[in-house]
């Protein structure tokens, strides 16, 4: 929540710090209570970073980002009512007759009513933010800087113990990494080789199947086995390198065969310590420097290029043809520290997953006695249809307490290592049906739509560019997959399910999936709607404040007057695949409109005049094209 607050807070900011503003403020007589405001919001946003570490463990914080995300939502709808107004009244200059400038101006929207209106709405909503604000002392949040990564919520630390009958499905990935550590290269003393994949995919298990061969464990004169997961102190994992070959030198060596040298650098692991810097470094080159290691570093996170190189001039003048395993879910630590291609790992088979599935459900042999239970496992690890995948998202066990060592908590720690213009990004993701293909494009204009991109720092970029930076940062994480790019610099990809479900996870409370049987919070902003019906027209009832609206079956025009009619907020309007001839005249009122999908509708003959009101609106895609 606190991740929604502050993308909500920085977009309130930016509207109220641009020219537009500035200038008119003064002239509508708003400057001072506009001031106040940015002030006010400036003051929350820079604790909202110390609030996100916090609110997990925190019912009364999460309450109150709660609110205070509800507060400044209003507070964006009223600046976009302000900004509709500039851009109203531009294109009246540019586009309107005499005539219809003096009907406009004695008509209920006279300027003079507007100004007091307007007046009286940033008044008001400034009064709530201040009282808002008033209530976050009584937390002590810290005040931060800028945007930074925040607290790490680290893994447990992993061990290099495997039992191989317990790893399904990974002996082929087992045999090719086997023999990049075999092969000879003349040009280094020591490869790195990355293998990057999804969190829970099975990355450590297949780094601990190689650790483990017998080949490799004859290969290798050291064989040392890190977790880097916590933070990339280069220290601390100097002396955890060094740890693990005290745990491994007899094995190595044999004891008759450890050199007295080795035996007095290492000594035990207490002293070690209590080593300085320097000495730590020393006695890490003179270990390695004779002999042919390999070194699995899991679950590296870290992206500062000084740190790799820091620890990798300890590590590279070692005796040739050692070896480095990186263990990691961000193709750009890969790029950073490998120097073979990297070895990406994808999802088991069919079968494989069968197999997992049996292996996990029954004791053995015990499924022969469960005939049904096998059946039922089949369906679950083939894709589910519509119906079934409905069960499944209403089913009970989405309300049970995740356990420490669940999926979701592993799949979690990729988000909160997201930068905090990311998390909304990837949250919003969660509005789409698993499977879906996104096409880079239209997502891009999907999230300029509710203004989660940051304004560029070159003015040679557009926000557009931006977007494309936003995915593929989201793509070197793998939080994206299947991704193919055309000959226009796009791509489409889709979301791993255990992804989506993250995304769910996230979003919940924000984004909600509207069937006949859901139940909706009442303070949700965005919707995907996958039935129509009254049961849903009386969900719909209940909502206020919506943004977005994708539908996802064919609607009614009942029910889409009822959304125009009630939602008076929203930014987006996805209406693709419907069957209508003609748009209802009403939707001209959808003053925040931003973006408004039409395609894949071969029935629609023309646009009402109406839609000439939408003076926000960025995308309109028609058709197979798009207008922007």
């Amino acid at each position: 929540m606190a991740e929604i607050a502050y993308g909500v807070a920085g977009k309130v900011l930016e509207q109220l710090g641009s020219r537009t503003f500035q200038e008119i403020s003064s002239v509508w007589g708003v400057r001072s209570d506009l001031k106040k405001l940015e002030h006010t919001v400036s003051a929350i946003k820079a604790v909202l970073c110390d609030a996100e570490e916090r609110q997990a463990s925190d019912q009364r914080l999460r309450t109150w980002l709660g609110e205070l995300k509800d507060v400044l939502n209003d507070a964006e709808n009223v600046l976009d009512e302000f900004q509709y107004r500039v851009l109203q009244k531009e294109a009246m200059k540019r586009y309107g007759s005499t005539k219809k400038k003096v009907c406009y101006f004695f008509s209920c929207c006279n300027p003079l009513v507007f100004h007091i209106e307007m007046a009286h709405k940033i008044k008001n909503v400034r009064e709530r933010v201040d009282a808002i604000s008033g209530h976050k002392d009584k937390f002590n949040l810290a005040q931060g800087p800028e945007p930074r990564n925040i607290k790490i919520h680290k893994r447990d630390m992993t061990h290099s113990f495997v039992d191989p009958s317990n790893v399904i499905g990974r002996d082929d990935d087992r045999k090719k990494i086997i023999r990049l550590l075999m092969n000879p290269d003349d040009r280094r003393n020591v490869n790195v080789i990355p293998i990057v994949g999804l969190g829970g995919l099975g990355k450590t298990a297949l780094a601990k199947l190689v650790y483990n061969d017998i080949l490799v464990v004859s290969h290798f004169q050291l064989r040392m086995w890190v977790c880097a997961s916590e933070d990339f102190n280069v220290t601390r994992l100097i002396k955890e390198i060094i740890k693990s070959a005290i745990d491994k030198i007899d094995e190595n060596f044999g004891v008759h065969g450890l050199q007295n040298n080795l035996r007095e650098l290492l000594r035990d692991k207490k002293f070690i310590d209590n080593l300085g810097v320097d000495e730590l470094q020393f006695r890490l080159r003179e270990l390695l420097k004779d002999n042919k290691f390999l070194l699995v570093l899991d679950d590296v996170w870290n992206e500062d290029r000084n740190k790799w190189m820091e620890l990798q001039d300890l590590l590279l003048g070692a005796y040739n043809g050692s070896k480095i395993i990186v263990t990691t879910r961000n193709n750009s630590v890969a790029t950073i520290m490998g120097t073979v291609p990297t070895y990406h790992l994808h999802g088991l088979s069919k079968e494989d997953c069968m197999s997992l599935f049996v292996k996990l459900a029954f004791k053995e042999g015990e499924e022969k006695q469960y005939p049904n239970l096998l059946e039922i496992g089949n369906d679950i690890v083939e894709k589910f249809d519509e119906r079934e995948w409905k069960f499944v998202s209403k089913n009970e066990i989405w309300n049970l307490k995740q356990n420490e060592g669940g999926i979701l908590p592993a799949l979690r720690l990729s988000y909160n290592l997201l930068p905090f213009h990311l998390k909304q990004c990837f949250a919003y993701c969660s509005l789409f049906p698993k499977d879906y293909e996104f096409q880079s494009r239209l997502l891009v204009q999907f999230w300029m739509a509710h203004g989660l991109l940051q304004s560029p720092d070159n003015e040679n970029q557009d926000l557009e560019d931006i977007g494309d930076l936003y995915i593929k940062e989201l793509m070197s994480r793998s939080l994206f997959q299947d991704v193919y790019e055309d000959g226009f610099f796009t791509y489409t990809f889709k979301m791993h399910d255990l992804v989506h479900d993250l995304a769910i996870s996230i979003a919940k409370g924000e984004c909600s999936v509207v069937t006949k049987t859901s139940t909706l919070a009442a303070e949700v902003c965005h919707l995907s709607i996958l039935e129509s019906g009254q049961e849903v027209t009386t969900q719909l009832e209940k909502l206020s404040k919506v943004q977005t609206i994708i539908f996802q079956t064919e609607e009614s025009m009942s029910i889409l007057k009822a959304c125009i009619s009630r939602f008076k907020y929203l930014r987006v309007l996805d209406l693709c695949n419907s069957s209508f001839e003609m748009l209802p005249n009403s939707i001209g009122s959808l003053k925040y409109l931003r973006y408004l999908d039409l395609t894949r509708n071969d029935r629609i003959k023309q646009l009402p005049d109406s839609i000439c009101k939408l003076y926000s609106l960025q995308t309109l895609l028609l058709g197979g094209q798009e207008v922007i």
